[in-house]
């Protein structure tokens, strides 16, 4: 089969990665793909939003299968404007992908399927929203527990989580004046602030079938313990034990499964990754956000653990046909995503620091380093953008598998380069905690 892969992140160095496994595989692309692409697959230089571009190349090359990565090209279309020249693809269409691309449009979703979500209010204006937390919060200095967030796409930082009214205000301000999100910000979501372990549960689905894959906890905030601002994703881990397996059925049962059927019963059927954000709070899971793609960084140690064809799996979702392939199967030990960033990020950052070290760590055992923010300039492997390396390990435990990818991460270096170091200690303290209880 000839793939082509589209995005330039560390979910298509890892979708690339994997999908380079299968004997069935004769030829890959990565557009426009990054400098760990470029080790998997032959590089092209269409961007991931070059809607005409990608469909022109995939008639050119008579692609048999196009594997969409990021949420953009979803939002745009590209899965419609393939299926118009025959063209088979992997990711929901423009209409099934406004689960990710509006917010409003997500809560009324989740509001029909009856699926659990945080209280919100839609507003369309900034000064809206504001008379709206004036009202709520006479006080200058009331407390404000509440979540703004940008309607549309904002690479996972359109989300700003308040305590007290001035920063609430803010938010809005930020949001819906200063535009610091472009026009995702031209509607907002005001929800109330859940309480709760987070968890990510990522389902594969044709529209019919829905194959739950093995839950996954990220790491949005920028430092340890959850501090400083949203990013796009510091390190995840997999399997999580905060999802008991009663838990897992609950959210197939509850959120992944009426959220599939509302959307066949509203002519805009869902196929490719549907991707929950959880909050589990004390009344149970909650859905904080939907995506419509492999998470970034949930992706990377997910598809370490895949031990089956993804090839397989893929072309079965798109044929309709995944109730007739064998469930995937996993491999038991745990495995950790640590995302080595630029200095700045997720704020401004510079490009194009020469990183050393990826051999080193590529030769230790147990370990991926999946390529994000790269590039190739005269053989050199340099940055190019705020999140730089997922480095991601397999371990007999949770603390082996950090161990093997910590250590990874001190044998790669470039001036500036940092990381949470606390990736999966969630568990670690959720599992000793849960020893005391018992």
């Amino acid at each position: 089969m000839r793939v082509l892969v589209v995005g330039s992140g560390g979910r298509e160095h890892a979708l690339a990665w994997k999908i380079s496994q299968s004997p069935r595989v004769t030829r890959l692309w990565v557009a426009p793909g990054n400098a760990g692409t470029a080790l998997e697959a032959e590089n092209v230089p269409i961007a991931a939003d070059d809607i005409a571009g990608l469909v022109a190349f995939a008639k050119k090359e008579s692609v048999d299968l196009v594997v969409v990565g990021p949420e953009v090209p979803l939002t745009l279309g590209l899965v419609d404007e393939l299926a118009k020249v025959k063209i088979r693809a992997f990711g929901p269409s423009k209409a099934a992908a406004q689960l990710e691309g509006s917010k409003v449009f997500c809560k009324l979703l989740l509001r029909q399927a009856d699926v659990p979500t945080a209280d919100y209010q839609a507003f369309r204006d900034a000064d809206s929203a504001m008379r709206y937390i004036k009202a709520r919060y006479p006080n200058e200095r009331d407390k404000a527990s509440v979540v703004i967030k940008a309607d549309g796409l904002a690479s996972g930082k359109g989300v700003i989580v308040c305590s007290y009214r001035d920063e609430a205000l803010e938010a809005i301000d930020r949001i819906g004046r200063k535009n610091e999100f472009g026009r995702a910000g031209s509607q907002m979501i005001i929800e109330e602030r859940l309480e709760g372990p987070e968890a990510s549960v990522l389902a594969i689905t044709d529209g019919k079938t829905i194959l739950t894959l093995p839950s996954a906890q990220d790491h949005k905030a920028a430092y340890d313990g959850d501090k400083g601002p949203n990013t796009g994703g510091m390190g995840a881990y997999s399997p999580t034990p905060v999802v008991s397996d009663d838990l897992f059925e609950t959210i197939e049962d509850k959120i992944l499964v009426p959220t599939i059927h509302t959307m066949k019963r509203n002519r805009k059927p869902f196929r490719g990754v549907l991707y929950a954000g959880l909050m589990l709070t004390q009344a149970g899971p909650k859905v904080l956000e939907y995506n419509v793609r492999f998470g970034d960084p949930e992706c990377q140690p997910l598809l370490m653990r895949l031990q089956s064809d993804l090839l397989d799996i893929l072309e079965a979702t798109v044929d309709g046909r995944l109730d007739e392939i064998d469930p995937p199967v996993w491999d038991p030990r745990p495995a950790i995503c640590v995302v080595v960033a630029s200095q700045g990020y997720p704020g401004a950052y510079e490009n194009g620091r020469p990183i050393t070290g990826l051999e080193k760590a590529a030769d230790l055992p147990d370990v991926k380093v999946f390529h994000a923010g790269t590039k190739l300039v005269d053989g050199t492997v340099v940055t190019n953008g705020g999140r730089v390396l997922g480095v991601t390990a397999l371990g007999a435990n949770l603390s082996a598998a950090k161990l093997n990818a910590y250590t990874a991460v001190q044998a790669v270096r470039w001036p500036g380069a940092w990381c949470r170091k606390d990736i999966s200690d969630k568990a670690a303290a959720y599992l000793a905690a849960s020893a005391t209880e018992s």
